[in-house]
């Protein structure tokens, strides 16, 4: 059984009622446990409850956040 631990999150609101969820979360099993980072998107009930569409989930490791920083900020930089 595998249970997960959020251990931070980041949200940034779009739209009326929509979401993306960043999170540094853990993985714990009976054979050890991982650290990833997930991407999540959402959206809010009119109850304030939210619920989640999709999410993509990767390692928690240095080099492969810098990456997605960098793309980001590529992509950011040709929107401006």
């Amino acid at each position: 059984m595998v249970e997960f631990e959020t251990l931070e999150t980041k949200e940034v609101k779009f739209g009326t009622n929509k979401f993306l969820e960043v999170a540094r979360k853990r993985a714990k099993t009976p054979e050890g446990e991982n650290n990833f980072i997930s991407i999540s998107k959402g959206f809010v009930l009119p109850t304030g409850q939210k619920r989640f569409k999709n999410a993509l989930g990767f390692e928690a490791k240095k080099e492969v956040v810098q990456g997605l920083i960098e793309a980001l900020t590529a992509i950011k930089e040709s929107i401006e």
